[in-house]
């Protein structure tokens, strides 16, 4: 009877870890949307802060005032970070059910990249620095980073040609052929990544990078090999051997 009463506690702290995850998954929405009306507010507040002392609305000491700005640009950039990773990881889940794993993690890190761009311009812009002049330097730097990482942005853009055109899908079956991948290769897609497409090859699994994907001519593997028969031979015609050398013919024979 012991045992019994424990395997019980054991299932009644399944079902209760089970119930706390759902609520966490049903209030992390919630929490984003509140974190991202505090940052609001927080923006507003600082802005208003850094107006004249004329305003009705702030009427304490230069100090206080320096302390409400910067404190609640601090606050925004806190609240901004929560709000955008929270928005990311929840669109990220409505959308895999129905679009995919690969897609919902281009939409989840699209949301991140534009989220803390915005996050952090507020954030200089409330704290007085000078942005235009930090988005030329950007600019400018962006233009030798991509020079220097031309392989890497390369295999970024060809994942996303490979999500949006799908010549192929998660859990099919199919052959690649091209000079960088050494002739042909034939595997099961397990996964289409930013930067790589895993193939499982049987005895194996390959990350291939996006952009040789993107240069290979992509087909079904026939039917024949799929099934183990081996695929019919051809020959030269002349020696009988298949894609072996010509071989010497018997000529006719000579008068007795």
């Amino acid at each position: 009877m012991a045992w019994q009463e424990e395997v019980r506690v054991q299932d009644r702290q399944i079902d209760l870890s089970a119930k706390v995850a759902r609520v966490k998954r049903r209030t992390r929405p919630w929490k984003s949307i509140i974190a991202l009306v505090l940052a609001i507010a927080a923006a507003v507040i600082s802005r208003e802060a850094a107006v004249p002392y004329s305003r009705a609305l702030w009427t304490e000491s230069h100090q206080i005032h320096q302390l409400v700005r910067y404190g609640t640009a601090v606050l925004f950039a806190i609240f901004g970070s929560i709000a955008t990773y929270g928005l990311a990881g929840k669109s990220r889940e409505l959308l895999e059910p129905k679009a995919g794993t690969s897609h919902s993690a281009v939409v989840r890190y699209a949301i991140l990249l534009l989220g803390a761009f915005t996050t952090l311009v507020i954030t200089l812009n409330l704290f007085a620095v000078p942005v235009a002049q930090l988005i030329v330097a950007g600019g400018l730097t962006s233009v030798f980073v991509g020079i220097a990482a031309q392989q890497a942005l390369g295999n970024v853009f060809a994942g996303l040609v490979l999500l949006f055109a799908r010549p192929f899908v998660v859990g099919e079956a199919i052959r690649l052929r091209a000079g960088a991948l050494g002739g042909t290769l034939d595997g099961t897609v397990t996964e289409i990544g930013i930067t790589y497409v895993r193939l499982d090859t049987g005895g194996s699994v390959m990350a291939i990078p996006n952009s040789q994907v993107l240069n290979a001519v992509i087909g079904p593997i026939p039917a024949s090999e799929g099934n183990g028969s081996p695929a019919p031979a051809v020959a030269d015609g002349k020696s009988g051997t298949p894609g072996g050398p010509e071989q010497p013919q018997p000529g006719p024979p000579g008068p007795v």
